[in-house]
């Protein structure tokens, strides 16, 4: 998370960056032109909230004119690899995916085989795993487990 999302753009877009994400929290005053501006350099714009903050503050990027593409809940606090998964954020999971259906919805920490049910279930179809993956003897399973229950899930949404 940076406070300034707006001096990263240009310098990512032009390092190949496909997606830009951005804290709800760091651009109140700014995400319209923060949207406008991760669309010129050619990427994804997304959003993310952390734990404490409300669903709702979201809304407005997603509804906008020219709104974000992607919503990213957290499921901990950012900046801190490892901590446990906070399964009461799939309700602003599930509230995502039944008012904005076609939303891509990410999840992010500690996600991994004992959790990504949850997440998928919940509506999920963009995945961070990091700990689980990158501390497991056979990454690529794990990668597997995590694509099917996605896979799973957006079936049932």
């Amino acid at each position: 998370m940076v406070t300034n999302p707006l001096d990263y753009v240009e310098p990512l877009g032009k390092a190949g960056a496909s997606g830009f994400t951005f804290h709800v929290e760091a651009s109140k005053d700014n995400w319209k032109e923060l949207i406008q501006r991760i669309k010129s350099q050619g990427m994804k714009p997304g959003v993310a909230l952390k734990p404490g903050t409300p669903i709702e503050d979201v809304y407005p990027l997603v509804e906008a004119e020219n709104p974000v593409e992607m919503v990213l809940v957290m499921t901990v606090a950012p900046g801190f690899g490892g901590q446990k998964f906070m399964p009461e954020m799939m309700d602003k999971v599930r509230i995502l995916r039944k008012k904005y259906p076609s939303l891509d919805i990410e999840v992010d920490g500690g996600l991994g085989p004992s959790t990504i049910d949850m997440a998928a279930s919940a509506g999920a179809n963009c995945i961070v795993a990091g700990s689980s993956v990158f501390g497991a003897p056979e990454p690529a399973q794990v990668i597997s487990l995590l694509r099917n229950s996605v896979e799973k899930g957006q079936q049932t949404h």
